[in-house]
C-alpha cells in the first residue's frame, strides 16, 4: 500500500488517480491488512437505498449505505460516483442496486445529491420504475401534506375548506408553483369544484392578471359560472358558448376565467390560442379518454403552462384511458400511445406498475376515507343551461301559457312547462324513438353523474314526478348502465311496495330505483342507497325533504349525496329559489294555487323568465 495515498477517506494511486472498489480489491490481501492508515477491509458489501425526499418545498435525492440499521449518506467527488464508503475506519464497497440506480440517472441528466424540479422528479421515477429498481420516495406523500398556503387568510374566499379540502388545495398550489400538470380525482361529491376556484383565487390574489380557461360539459357550464360568483366573486368570470362567444381573443383577457364547452374548443381554437393560458382545466377529463378523438386532439393543442385533469373516474374501462389524461396534463411522459400499449395491458400489474408512475401527479380520495371530515348528507345543486333548440321550444310554450296562466293564477296551469323542463319527451310522446340524449341536456347530465355512481358501485334513488319519464328512465338506464332499475309508482299497491325495495336492497353491486315522491316520499326505508337524484323540482319543499329521507335516515351507514337538477332561467329557477326561501322561513305548509300575493308574485315571476336568447338566431 506505500504506492497509494489516502485522503479525505478516499484512496488515490501514486499519480493521483482515485481508486474504485474494483482496483482495491485486486490488491493482495497482506496489502490491505497491514496499511498503514489504520483501515480495516470488510469484503461484506453494504447495501444501498435511494432516497427522494421533499425538504422546505424542494426535491431532493440522495444514496445511503445501510450498516446495522442506520444509513449513511454517499457523497460524490468532483461529480463522479464513489463505489465504496469507510465508516467507523472500516471499508465497505457498496452493493445492491447502486449501479443500476446511477445509470437511472445518467439516463435521465440527473446528479444524486442534488436539488431536482418536479418534471425531472417525474421522468425519475419513470425511469426507475421502467427498470424495476427500488427507491424510497417520500415526496408524493409529503407534497400532499405539504402547508403552501393558509386557506383561512384568502380574502376572498366565501366558504371554509374541509381539511381534506385544504390538503388538496395546497397540493394544487405545490404543482402550480412546479408548474406540473396534475389530476384532481376526489370521489363525486367531496368538492372538487371548491379546491379549483380556491386555486384560482389565491393566483388571483398573487396576480390580478390571471387566466384560467375551464373546459366542461355543457351541462356544467352554468354550475361552474355560480360556484365561482358564490365562493370566489372576484374573480372575473365569462361563460364562452352558444351567443356568448366571441371571435376576439383580447375579448377575453378582460376575464380571470372563461368558461367554455369542449364543443366550442374545437370551433375556436386558432382564438384560444392566441393567449396562453395560467392553466386549462378540463371538468370530467374522462371525456378526452379516447386518444383519436377530434376533441381529444384538439383540447391537448390549448398553449398552457399547466393542465389540470378533474375527475372522479380517471380510469374506466382501459389503460389507454389514463393514457390520453396523463398525456395532457404531463405531455409525453408516458411515452407515445404505441409504445405505452406495447408495455402496459389491461391487467392487474400493469395497473399497479403504472399507478406507482402516476400517483405523485394525482391525488385521490375516496368518500370513505374522509367520512370522518363530512357531514351525514351533501346536497348538490345542478344548475343547469338548457339547449338553443330546448330554449325555443321552451319558449314557444311559455307564450302560450303566459295569458291563460296569470289569469287563472293556477300553478297547474303551467305544468305543461314543468314537463318539458323534465324531458321534451315527457312534453310531446312523439318523441318517444328519438335517444333522450340528444333532446335533453338535463337528462345528459343525469347520464353523467349516473356513470361516476355505477363506476363507484353505489345505488341511486332518482325521484321524478312524471310517470311517462319513470318509464323513460327504467327502460334507457336499463340499457345504458347496464345495471338493474326498478321503480315505485302509483300503479305498484301499496302491500308490494316494500317487496320492490327489499329487493332492490338485496341486490349486489349498483343499482337504480325511480320513484314517484308521493308515491315513496313517506315511510319507506331505502339506506341502501347513498345518491338521491331529485331529477324534477317540487313546489312543496316537504315533499322534496321527505323523498330524500328515504335514504337519509336512521341506519344509514354511508354519507348521502343529495342531487338536484334544475335548468336555469326557467320556472324550475323559481321553484328552487321559492323552495329555498320557504326552508329558510321553516314553513312546511303545502304550496298550492291558493291566490295569495306570493303566489301571484311567484307565477309572474316564473312565467317571465326564458332560457331563449334571440342574439341565438
Amino acid at each position: 500500500m506505500n504506492n497509494y495515498e489516502f485522503r479525505d477517506n478516499l484512496f488515490y494511486d501514486s499519480g493521483g488517480k482515485r481508486l474504485n472498489a474494483k482496483d482495491l480489491f485486486s490488491l493482495i490481501d497482506s496489502d490491505l491488512k497491514n496499511n498503514k492508515w489504520g483501515i480495516r477491509f470488510s469484503k461484506l458489501g453494504l447495501n444501498v437505498v435511494f432516497k427522494i425526499s421533499l425538504i422546505e418545498s424542494k426535491i431532493r435525492i440522495g444514496f445511503f449505505a445501510v450498516k446495522s440499521n442506520n444509513e449513511y449518506p454517499i457523497t460524490s467527488k468532483d461529480g463522479d460516483y464513489l463505489d465504496y464508503i469507510i465508516i467507523d475506519n472500516t471499508w465497505h464497497y457498496l452493493a445492491g442496486q447502486y449501479e443500476e440506480i446511477i445509470e437511472c440517472l445518467n439516463k435521465v441528466n440527473i446528479h444524486a445529491d442534488s436539488n431536482i424540479n418536479f418534471p425531472q422528479y417525474m421522468k425519475l421515477i419513470k425511469t426507475l420504475t421502467d427498470n424495476d429498481v427500488t427507491y424510497i420516495d417520500s415526496v408524493e406523500a409529503d407534497s400532499k401534506n405539504i402547508s403552501i398556503v393558509d386557506k383561512d387568510v384568502l380574502p376572498g374566499l366565501n366558504a371554509k375548506l374541509f381539511e381534506y379540502q385544504s390538503i388538496g388545495f395546497n397540493w394544487l398550489s405545490f404543482m402550480k408553483r412546479n408548474n406540473c400538470g396534475c389530476i384532481l380525482a376526489d370521489e363525486m361529491g367531496l368538492g372538487k369544484t371548491l379546491q379549483i376556484i380556491t386555486l384560482m383565487g389565491d393566483e388571483f390574489e398573487r396576480n390580478k392578471d390571471v387566466h384560467f380557461l375551464i373546459i366542461a360539459p355543457i351541462s356544467l357550464l352554468e354550475n361552474w359560472r355560480r360556484e365561482i360568483a358564490k365562493f370566489y366573486p372576484s374573480l372575473l368570470t365569462i361563460v364562452h358558448h352558444g351567443s356568448n362567444r366571441t371571435g376576439l381573443y383580447f375579448d377575453l383577457l378582460k376575464y380571470n376565467v372563461v368558461i367554455t364547452a369542449y364543443t366550442s374548443v374545437r370551433r375556436d381554437l386558432s382564438m384560444l390560442n392566441m393567449i396562453e393560458w395560467d392553466a386549462v382545466i378540463l371538468d370530467e377529463a374522462q371525456n378526452i379518454k379516447t386518444p383519436s378523438a377530434e376533441r381529444t386532439r384538439t383540447v391537448k393543442m390549448l398553449k398552457r403552462k399547466m393542465g389540470i385533469a378533474v375527475t372522479g373516474t380517471p380510469f374506466e374501462n382501459h389503460m389507454t384511458d389514463i393514457w390520453s389524461i396523463v398525456d395532457f396534463v404531463f405531455p409525453g411522459y408516458l411515452g407515445d400511445l404505441n409504445s405505452f400499449n406495447n408495455s402496459y395491458f389491461d391487467s392487474y400489474e400493469s395497473a399497479e406498475k403504472l399507478e406507482q408512475m402516476i400517483t405523485p401527479i394525482m391525488i385521490r380520495r375516496l368518500v370513505k376515507d374522509v367520512a370522518k371530515d363530512l357531514p351525514e348528507r351533501i346536497d348538490i345543486p345542478q344548475p343547469i343551461e338548457m339547449t338553443h333548440q330546448e330554449a325555443l321550444l321552451y319558449e314557444d310554450e311559455r307564450k302560450q301559457n303566459i295569458e291563460e296562466s296569470l289569469k287563472a293564477l293556477s300553478f297547474d296551469k303551467i305544468q305543461k312547462l314543468r314537463m318539458f323542463c323534465t324531458h321534451p319527451y315527457v312534453y310531446n310522446a312523439e318523441l318517444e324513438n328519438i335517444d333522450p340524449l340528444l333532446i335533453s341536456q338535463k337528462y345528459t347530465r343525469l347520464c353523467e353523474i349516473m356513470e361516476e355512481i355505477v363506476m363507484n358501485n353505489e345505488k341511486t334513488i332518482i325521484f321524478t314526478s312524471f310517470n311517462r319519464m319513470i318509464d323513460l328512465m327504467v327502460k334507457d338506464l336499463k340499457y345504458r348502465f347496464g345495471v338493474p332499475v326498478l321503480y315505485l309508482n302509483g300503479g305498484i299497491a301499496v302491500n308490494e311496495r316494500q317487496t320492490t325495495i327489499d329487493e332492490f336492497s338485496n341486490i349486489e353491486g349498483s343499482a337504480i330505483i325511480v320513484c314517484n315522491p308521493r308515491v315513496a316520499g313517506a315511510g319507506l326505508n331505502i339506506t341502501a342507497a347513498n345518491h338521491v337524484i331529485h331529477y324534477n323540482l317540487e313546489w312543496n319543499p316537504a315533499i322534496e325533504d321527505q323523498a330524500s329521507a328515504r335514504a337519509f335516515r336512521r341506519g344509514q351507514e354511508k354519507t348521502v349525496f343529495v342531487h338536484r337538477l334544475y335548468y336555469v332561467n326557467t320556472i324550475e329557477e323559481i321553484m328552487n329559489e321559492r323552495i329555498q326561501n320557504k326552508r329558510y322561513l321553516s314553513e312546511t305548509a303545502v304550496i298550492g294555487n291558493n291566490g295569495t300575493e306570493q303566489d301571484k308574485k311567484d307565477l309572474i315571476k316564473a312565467l317571465s323568465l326564458s332560457p331563449y336568447k334571440e342574439e341565438d338566431l
